[in-house]
């Protein structure tokens, strides 16, 4: 299947760890909360070989490095337009999925002239879009993780990363209504995310494309066959 190398970009505040695969459109990979690249191996090594796919480490996960007390979606976002300035990456397509597509729901709106096409998978912009056993079981892992902490454990990263399942993304109404980039939502039949906040997303952002992926949940719907071929159709069309 080949191996994926990963390398680093210095930003300065951030040492952004990626794996790169492929030649041809560029296209940047955004992992869920608490993942990393990696989740990415059989979309850059099978799925999408024939682009320049980028799979990257979002701050506070997986192999980048930082110093941070507290994480955002908008920092998130600005370290992905800062790597494509790094790298000269002018134009690309971003996939997104979870909190990922929560980050590519900001590049569309921050920087519609790099990011022409986003494909985001199950986002929501604010908390409340998310289903309330999801918000239940997320807050009883804060209350667990911070009495490891207590205890001596080191979860404050881990923390952090959760409450920001616990925030909204720091996008308005009025600014999703400005987005002009093109951009499709999928999402799950059995999804993290309530059907009505996506849909709402949909209405909101002018000429979205909404699909639901049927027999699959959150954490299945990224390697279904029929998200993948939907990606790809989107990807083909001029």
């Amino acid at each position: 299947m080949g191996k994926l190398l990963t390398e680093y970009v210095d930003l300065s505040d951030i040492k952004l760890a990626y794996r790169e695969h492929g030649n041809g459109p560029a296209v940047i990979l955004l992992h869920g909360n608490s993942e990393n690249k990696k989740i990415f191996e059989k979309y850059q090594l099978i799925y999408f070989s024939e682009y320049k796919t980028i799979a990257v480490d979002s701050r506070g996960h997986g192999q980048s490095i930082s110093n941070d007390n507290e994480y955002s979606i908008k920092q998130y976002a600005d370290d992905i337009v800062r790597l494509c300035q790094a790298k000269g990456i002018k134009e690309s397509y971003v996939i997104g999925y979870s909190d990922g597509a929560n980050i590519a729901l900001i590049l569309a709106f921050i920087a519609p002239q790099i990011f022409k096409k986003v494909l985001a998978i199950s986002p929501n912009y604010l908390a409340s879009g998310v289903k309330d056993s999801y918000l239940r079981l997320t807050r009883g892992g804060v209350k667990i993780l911070e009495f490891l902490g207590k205890c001596g454990f080191h979860t404050q990263k881990a923390i952090v990363r959760f409450m920001l399942v616990l925030n909204d993304i720091g996008i308005t109404d009025a600014e999703l209504s400005s987005i002009q980039t093109s951009l499709k939502v999928l999402y799950a039949e059995n999804d993290a995310i309530k059907e009505e906040h996506i849909k709402h997303i949909g209405y909101l952002i002018p000429h979205s494309i909404i699909k639901m992926i049927k027999k699959c949940n959150h954490m299945t719907i990224l390697n279904k066959v029929e998200t993948v071929n939907e990606i790809k159709e989107y990807f083909g069309r001029s």
